[in-house]
């Protein structure tokens, strides 16, 4: 399958998931409620609210209040279409995707947040039999220093030392 098939077919499928629980739920269709989720996956990886609410401003031309955007984002994560990360005092979502189980490295300096794959780490998790839970997916935070900012400190050090 094609990539851009598979993501047509990926919003066509939480599309499907909005009506219905907007239908049995007796809640209207709003054309805010549909473009925050165009919005949401269009965009790659990781967001903040201000970062959706600019996209929406400025590249699809539908400005909403930041209050309409933290309803929708509740909305759609208890839809589980869309997963909230707290990232060292910053909060950022992601779009819910088929390939939910991920890991995350944080550099505890600069904050920047990388997408990592780590099959062994997906494997071990998928096998474990847990007592009186259904998986769902998952996600790892690993914490540490990125290469940048060991590479600054050291500099910063060796400056020190001299």
């Amino acid at each position: 399958m094609k990539t851009i098939d598979k993501i047509e077919g990926t919003y066509a499928a939480v599309v499907r998931i909005l009506d219905n629980y907007l239908e049995m739920n007796n809640h209207r269709k709003t054309p805010e409620r549909y473009a925050i989720l165009r919005a949401v996956y269009s965009m790659d990886g990781h967001f903040t609210i201000d970062e959706l609410g600019a996209k929406l401003a400025e590249n699809d031309k539908f400005p909403v209040s930041r209050a309409t955007l933290y309803n929708t984002l509740n909305l759609f994560m208890e839809l589980r279409l869309v997963i909230r990360h707290r990232f060292q005092g910053t909060t950022k979502y992601e779009a819910c995707r088929s390939d939910n189980n991920h890991c995350h490295q944080i550099c505890t300096v600069c904050g920047k947040v990388t997408e990592i794959k780590v099959p062994e780490v997906v494997e071990a998790i998928e096998d474990m039999h847990l007592k009186r839970f259904r998986k769902d997916g998952f996600s790892l935070y690993i914490y540490g220093i990125c290469s940048v900012c060991q590479g600054a400190l050291t500099r910063k050090s060796k400056k020190r030392n001299n």
